[in-house]
C-alpha cells in the first residue's frame, strides 16, 4: 500500500511539472528582457500543499531545471561564468525551488489560526515573494545593466520585476484561495 501511495504521489508531482510547464509558456503579458504573467506558480504551489516539502521542493527544483532547459539561451546573456551561474541559480534553480516551500510557511502562518485559507494565503504569498526576491536580487546583479541611464538599478529590477510578479502573486493567490474555496481535497496532505 506505501509503495502504491509513493507512486501516485510520483505521477501527480510529474503531472504538475507538466502542467507547469504548459502553463509557463500561456504568457500574458511578456516582458522585453523576460519576465511575463503566467498560470505556471498555481500546480507548484498546490504540489507543495498536497504533498509536503519535501515533495514539494523536489518537484519545483526540476521543473527549475525544465525551464532552465528551454530558457538557456537566456544564460548565454551573461558574459561572465560567475554570472552565468547567478543566472542559473536565482532566475531559474532557486527562483523555481522556493515555491516547494508552501506548506511549510503556510503551515507555520495557520498555527495562529488553524485554518486551511489561512495556510495556502500565507504559504503562497510568502513564497511569491522569496520568487520575487530572486528576480530583484538578479535584477541588481545581472541585468542592471538595462536599467535607463539615470535610473539607480535598484529602482529598475524594483520596477521591472515587479511589475509582472505582484500580477502573477495576485493571480496566483486567486486561484488558489478559488481551488481552497471549492476544492479543498486538493489540499488536504496526502
Amino acid at each position: 500500500m506505501k509503495k502504491n501511495k509513493k507512486l501516485h504521489t510520483l505521477v501527480e508531482c510529474a503531472l504538475m511539472i507538466a502542467i507547469a510547464t504548459v502553463l509557463s509558456n500561456l504568457k500574458f503579458g511578456q516582458l522585453p528582457q523576460g519576465g511575463a504573467i503566467s498560470l505556471e506558480l498555481i500546480p507548484l504551489v498546490l504540489v507543495s500543499n498536497r504533498h509536503g516539502t519535501k515533495w514539494g521542493l523536489g518537484t519545483c527544483f526540476l521543473h527549475g531545471l525544465l525551464q532552465l532547459m528551454f530558457g538557456f539561451s537566456n544564460v548565454l546573456y551573461c558574459k561572465t561564468l560567475v554570472s552565468q551561474i547567478g543566472c542559473i541559480l536565482l532566475d531559474y534553480l532557486v527562483a523555481c525551488t522556493v515555491l516547494g516551500l508552501a506548506a511549510i510557511i503556510g503551515n507555520a502562518f495557520s498555527r495562529f489560526k488553524d485554518n486551511r485559507f489561512v495556510a495556502a494565503f500565507s504559504g503562497t504569498l510568502a513564497v511569491c515573494v522569496l520568487r520575487f526576491c530572486c528576480y530583484f536580487i538578479s535584477g541588481i546583479w545581472l541585468w542592471g545593466g538595462w536599467a535607463p541611464e539615470g535610473t539607480p538599478v535598484w529602482i529598475y529590477s524594483l520596477t521591472y520585476n515587479g511589475s509582472f510578479m505582484l500580477v502573477d502573486t495576485v493571480v496566483t493567490l486567486v486561484a488558489v484561495m478559488l481551488l481552497v474555496g471549492t476544492a479543498p481535497r486538493l489540499f488536504e496532505k496526502q
